[in-house]
């Protein structure tokens, strides 16, 4: 199985090859840019030092950006359980689109018939585990909101590409905005560590600014349609479920 993709290397990727077995990752990104052709042309230029393994288009074009055994440098900072710097374990998939800053829209039909294509492929050649198919926003929720609420997870966990819960929506909806005792919170805090999210705090912000921060990262996730930062009944149950299957 291969993937037809049109080659537009970036320079922005580190010169030595790594080993096929340290691909761990995939991670989802959305380029935040107003127009499709400047992100990719920042993409590819030397002095932006960012790029991805690949890019896919408005209408669902691949571009192969950085080969898949060189490290392009697409996370940053960024953890996941007890991995640092994932740019060293991942191939990174940029997704055109404007991002919150400039008018967020929803992914095309195309886009996300070629994330599926594109996804499924990476997953059965390097099996990837379902539990490491990531957003920016997961590895570094503390700075990034990419690929944000309208990224398609759960439509695309059907298909068995990255995390979901099965809860009852109906059930689920009835606890939204109900609140919960400190200890929960702490409980939902414990809950979505263990799931992955990163303990260590963006020091330039007081603890409650990187609590709401690291909640509005997880209901990009998991709970997209309220993203307010706000620990309810809801998110603790979500975050419940999650951490349960982890086992």
């Amino acid at each position: 199985m291969s993937i037809n993709t049109t080659l537009n290397y970036s320079p922005n990727f580190d010169p030595k090859k790594r080993k096929f077995s340290q691909i761990k990752f995939i991670i989802f990104h959305y380029t935040g840019m107003k127009n499709e052709k400047d992100a990719i042309n920042r993409l590819t230029e030397i002095s932006s030092k960012v790029s991805s393994h690949y890019f896919i288009k408005n209408n669902g074009e691949i571009i192969t950006l950085v080969p898949e055994s060189y490290i392009s440098w697409h996370a940053g900072i960024s953890t996941w359980q007890n991995y640092k710097s994932i740019n060293k374990y991942s191939i990174g998939i940029e997704i055109s689109n404007p991002g919150h800053n400039y008018n967020y829209k929803k992914f095309s039909k195309k886009q996300i018939h070629s994330i599926l294509k594109l996804t499924k492929y990476l997953i059965k050649k390097y099996k990837i585990k379902i539990k490491f198919i990531l957003g920016h926003s997961d590895i570094a929720p503390y700075r990034k909101k990419d690929p944000g609420e309208k990224f398609p997870w759960k439509y695309l966990s059907k298909q068995k590409v990255g995390l979901w819960h099965n809860l009852n929506e109906k059930k689920l909806f009835k606890l939204r905005e109900k609140k919960i005792y400190e200890y929960d919170k702490i409980n939902f805090l414990k809950n979505v560590y263990k799931i992955g999210y990163s303990r260590v705090l963006n020091k330039n912000k007081n603890k409650n600014k990187n609590i709401k921060l690291l909640t509005k990262a997880f209901q990009r996730r998991f709970r997209q349609d309220l993203v307010n930062g706000i620990i309810d009944e809801e998110c603790l149950l979500i975050s419940q479920k999650l951490a349960k299957n982890l086992k």
